[in-house]
């Protein structure tokens, strides 16, 4: 007899499986096809892989091993004929007193004036241009847009010629100057920190006198003089000239993400009394929150590489007041032929632009605000929808 039963409270057997035998198709185990999936996604990768690992982890970690050794590029730096030093390169830029800290102070100083003033006004100045070109009452944007991009797809070293011939002594922007009676300064040869030059036109600080407090106690290597002067007048312009030639790019970034705000939230917030600014700063901004991380990010990055253009303008000059920690690496290597320092160095930078990058992220987290904006004009997009 089955085991089923055959009586009215039996329970009816259930229906052979397909197939002749009657029994049942196994099914393959998932973890036995997401390890063939696996298994192909790696084969389908591993030609870009050998070639990130050939081109980019093997030189990372070559130059690594090149920064523990007293190193002047003419031997083979993996054989003994290179002095291993460990980290005597890396305590000669931070830590020792010497000509090789102060120059790399001095760099971090300027590149550090250079972040502060870069990162903000190309991120405001590229969204004023992302804003103006978005706007539905401006005619031609397709030009305006190709006018406000051409620097950034200019050759740097072109541009910054053409600032040397604007910026020079009797350069357009001195000529500019003197029409509105103002004596242009010596814009590549001025070596006294805008901080110091402004106060001292107010009065307020003798530039050429030091006060006593700040030239005798100092901050690694450098008097707080130093570190509290500013960027020199030839670092401003490499500044402007950095500003001017990068907004282009950052402002399509944000014309992209603008265009994806949904218009009914600036319409809720106008129907429910805001002004134009109000509801800018309470709807678009937040909804432009990732975008302005982005934007930040790659400007600081950007910021803390800055080189050519410190090359082609000033390579240093005046007075190592336009000296970069990029630029010092490069002079270090292929210069005076001390590729460990050199390579230290670069490893220094990648350090500060990593710690920059995670404060800037921890600065710019805010988890409840996109909620409070949700909320408030949560009940407006109901009324509109």
């Amino acid at each position: 007899m089955s085991q089923y039963g055959s009586g009215s409270g039996s329970v009816a057997a259930p229906p052979a499986a397909a197939g002749g035998d009657g029994r049942r198709r196994r099914r393959e185990p998932a973890s036995r096809i997401k390890g063939r999936q696996g298994l192909w996604g790696w084969l389908f990768v591993s030609p870009m892989v050998v070639v990130l690992g050939l081109f980019l982890l093997l030189p990372i970690g070559m130059a690594l091993w090149v920064s523990l050794l007293n190193w002047d590029g003419q031997s083979n730096p993996f054989t003994g004929a290179a002095d291993f030093v460990g980290l005597d390169n890396y305590s000669n830029v931070l830590t020792d007193d010497g000509l090789d800290r102060t120059l790399f102070m001095t760099s971090v100083r300027n590149n550090l004036y250079f972040v502060l003033l870069v990162v903000p006004l190309q991120t405001i100045l590229a969204l004023a241009l992302a804003v103006a070109v978005n706007s539905r009452r401006i005619k031609g944007k397709s030009l305006f847009r190709t006018i406000f991009y051409f620097p950034s797809v200019t050759s740097s070293i072109a541009i910054s010629t053409v600032f040397l011939f604007l910026f020079q002594g009797s350069g357009a922007v001195n000529a500019l100057l003197k029409w509105v009676g103002i004596t242009g300064p010596k814009w590549f040869t001025d070596a006294d920190g805008l901080v110091w030059t402004v106060l001292g036109g107010l009065g307020i600080v003798d530039p050429d006198k030091p006060t006593a407090a700040l030239a005798s106690n100092g901050f690694l290597g450098l008097s707080w003089w130093d570190w509290l002067s500013g960027p020199s007048i030839a670092m401003c312009t490499i500044i402007a000239l950095i500003v001017w030639t990068s907004s282009g790019t950052y402002m399509l970034i944000f014309l992209a993400a603008l265009q994806d705000v949904p218009a009914e939230l600036e319409e809720a917030a106008l129907l429910d009394g805001a002004n134009r600014w109000q509801s800018f700063w309470n709807v678009t901004i937040p909804a432009l929150r990732p975008v302005i991380f982005l934007v930040l990010t790659l400007g600081l990055i950007g910021s803390w590489q800055i080189f050519d253009a410190v090359y082609v303008m000033s390579q240093g000059a005046p007075g190592n007041t336009t000296l970069t920690p990029a630029f010092l690496s490069y002079t270090a290597g292929f210069q005076d032929s001390e590729y460990g320092r050199a390579a230290a160095i670069a490893f220094i930078l990648l350090a500060i632009i990593m710690v920059m990058t995670l404060i800037q992220r921890v600065l710019l987290r805010d988890r409840d605000r996109p909620a409070r904006t949700a909320g408030r004009f949560g009940a407006l997009r109901r009324r509109t929808s």
